[in-house]
């Protein structure tokens, strides 16, 4: 069974929102405080989180991005704010989706099955070329079944978009990616944001992984096209 973590401060939506999961057969456990949250997480180690921005003792920004750094972990954001500058930002930190309250739990749920299942199919491999659950490209080491990275036998915590956008490259090195292209792959035909979002990624990616950013060696810009994994010969 999948497990759950919802972090709010509300009692009556964090309540909701377990009855609602339990009845689906979701292994659930929830917290009120970035505290809490951060305690459970390594015990826990939840397949999904759902996030509300206002917390009492943090931004929810901060604690996504707390969260999606320990941890290779789709988050739903829940928030009052339905500007479209706090659901970019939300995404760009690591968020997979954003929900504005009030919400029906029926979408909810329905978002989701729709993020654990595309987690399965990535996961399941289809329609990959890896044949072995370990890439090794230069200085990486990139497991798939532990979803770690490592450089130089170092490991390097990236959020559930890098580590997706990095699996995509290292999959298929010869293939230049489009910006639209990672976008889909990466956040899903239903997001309703840009490219820069991927821009933004990479660019968080590089900061991460490379000596230099501004000459990366690992994920290259092909200017006009996109991008495409370094070091690859033509």
């Amino acid at each position: 069974m999948k497990k759950i973590l919802v972090i709010d401060d509300e009692v009556a939506i964090r309540d909701l929102i377990e009855l609602v999961l339990r009845r689906e057969n979701y292994v659930v456990q929830t917290a009120e405080n970035r505290k809490i949250a951060l305690n459970m997480l390594d015990a826990f180690q939840p397949d999904l989180v759902v996030l509300d921005l206002m917390l009492p003792d943090c931004s929810g920004y901060d604690l996504c991005k707390e969260i999606t750094e320990k941890l290779a972990v789709p988050v739903i954001m829940l928030s009052a704010k339905n500007e479209i500058i706090d659901k970019v930002l939300g995404l760009e930190l690591g968020a997979e989706d954003y929900m504005t309250k009030p919400f029906d739990n029926r979408e909810l749920l329905a978002r989701i099955k729709v993020i654990l299942r595309r987690i399965e199919i990535r996961e399941s491999g289809k329609g990959t070329e890896v044949k072995s659950s370990c890439i090794i490209h230069e200085e990486l080491t990139f497991d798939l079944e532990s979803r770690r990275v490592l450089k130089n036998n170092v490991p390097v915590s990236l959020t559930a978009k890098e580590f997706k956008i990095l699996e995509t490259l290292l999959q298929r090195p010869h293939k230049i990616f489009t910006r639209d292209e990672l976008l889909q792959i990466g956040w899903g035909f239903d997001f309703m944001g840009d490219s820069r979002s991927v821009d933004m990624t990479i660019m968080r990616l590089r900061k991460k992984l490379e000596d230099n950013a501004d000459e990366p060696k690992y994920v290259r810009t092909i200017y006009g096209f996109g991008y495409q994994l370094g070091g690859v010969e033509a």
